[in-house]
C-alpha cells in the first residue's frame, strides 16, 4: 500500500481557489459576452433614433442645400399629423382588415399542421415558408400580375358577375388589403403553429369526454392555451403591416397610400427631413400605444 504524504503543519497544497473566489472572478463574464449585442444595438439603433428625433424638431424652412437648424420646432408633429391624418387612419384600417383575414385563413391553417398533417407537417412548414425565399417586392409584383385586369382571378369574378364588365381589383383598396394580408401571413402562421403544436390532444378527448361541444372545447381549451402563440403572431403582423408601403405603391393608387409611402415621400422625394423624422415617430407612438391597449385586453399586463 502506498503511504500518504505528510504535510507539515503551516504548508499547504496547490488547490483550486476556493467557491467564493471562482465566483468573484467570473462574476462579470455574462455582461461581457452582451457588449457585442449592446455595441451593434447602440450603433445601429439607438443612435439613429437619436438622430431621427433630432430631425423631427429641425426648422422646417431648412433644406439639404441651407442646412437644418435645431429650432425645437415642436410644432412639426400636429402640422405632420394634421396634414397626414387621412394616411395614418388608412394605414391602422388596411392592417386591421388584413390581420382579421388572416387570421380566418392562418388559425385553421396552423391548426391542422400542428394537429392533423402527420408526416406531411414538415412539407406544409416549408410550403408556409417557401414564398419568403424569394424577395417581398417579386412576391408583391406577383400580385400585380395576379389580379391584372385581364388576370384569371378578375375574369372568373366577371363571369359569376360579382365584378361588372369593367370592374377591377388592381389599384384599389382590396389589392393593397390582399398584397398585406399574403406577405405578412407567415408571421402569424409560425408562432401560432409554435404554441399549437405543444397543444396536449389529451385535453381535447377531456373536454370531449365531459360532453363539451366542439365550439365550447375551442372557445375553454384551445384558443386559451394557443394565445401566446396567437398574441406574438398578431403582432408580428400588424406591426409591419402597419408601417408598409410597398403593397400600396404597387397595387394601389395615390388614393391608396398608407403612412409608410408619405415617409417614404418626405425623405427621398421631397427631402423634407423634419416633417420624415416626425411622422416616423407619430407612427410609433401610435403602433406602441395600440399595442399597449391590445396586451391590456388580452390579459398579459405582466408581459409589460
Amino acid at each position: 500500500m502506498t503511504a500518504l504524504a505528510h504535510v507539515p503543519t503551516g504548508q499547504s497544497t496547490a488547490s483550486s481557489p476556493p467557491p467564493a473566489a471562482r465566483s468573484g472572478r467570473y462574476r462579470f463574464l455574462p455582461y461581457l459576452l452582451l457588449l457585442p449585442g449592446a455595441a451593434w444595438l447602440f450603433l445601429f439603433f439607438a443612435l439613429p433614433l437619436l438622430q431621427l428625433a433630432a430631425a423631427s424638431l429641425y426648422d422646417p424652412t431648412g433644406s439639404l442645400a441651407t442646412g437644418y437648424a435645431m429650432t425645437w420646432a415642436f410644432s412639426n408633429y400636429p402640422e405632420a399629423l394634421q396634414a397626414y391624418w387621412p394616411q395614418f387612419s388608412r394605414s391602422f384600417l388596411y392592417a386591421g382588415i388584413a390581420l382579421v383575414l388572416a387570421l380566418l385563413m392562418g388559425y385553421p391553417l396552423a391548426y391542422a399542421i400542428a394537429q392533423k398533417a402527420g408526416r406531411w407537417k414538415n412539407l406544409l412548414l416549408v410550403c408556409v415558408v417557401a414564398p419568403m425565399f424569394t424577395s417581398f417586392l417579386v412576391r408583391t409584383l406577383a400580385w400585380k400580375t395576379i389580379l391584372s385586369d385581364n388576370g384569371w382571378v378578375v375574369g372568373l369574378l366577371r363571369d359569376i358577375h360579382l365584378l361588372g364588365p369593367d370592374g377591377r381589383l388592381l389599384a384599389t383598396p382590396v389589392a393593397v388589403i390582399l398584397g398585406l394580408t399574403y406577405n405578412f401571413l407567415p408571421f402569424l402562421v409560425l408562432p401560432l403553429y409554435a404554441s399549437l403544436e405543444r397543444l396536449d390532444y389529451r385535453l381535447l378527448e377531456a373536454a370531449s369526454d365531459l360532453y363539451a361541444s366542439p365550439v365550447q372545447t375551442f372557445r375553454k381549451v384551445t384558443l386559451p392555451l394557443s394565445m401566446p402563440g396567437l398574441i406574438a403572431g398578431t403582432l408580428l403582423f400588424f406591426i409591419p403591416a402597419t408601417g408598409d408601403y410597398i403593397n400600396a405603391e404597387l397595387l394601389g393608387t395615390p388614393n391608396e397610400y398608407m403612412i409608410g409611402n408619405v415617409i417614404d415621400s418626405a425623405f427621398l422625394v421631397r427631402l423634407d427631413y423634419p416633417q420624415g423624422a416626425a411622422l416616423s415617430f407619430l407612427l410609433m407612438a401610435a403602433i406602441l400605444a395600440v399595442v399597449f391597449v391590445y396586451l391590456r385586453k388580452a390579459g398579459t399586463d405582466e408581459v409589460l
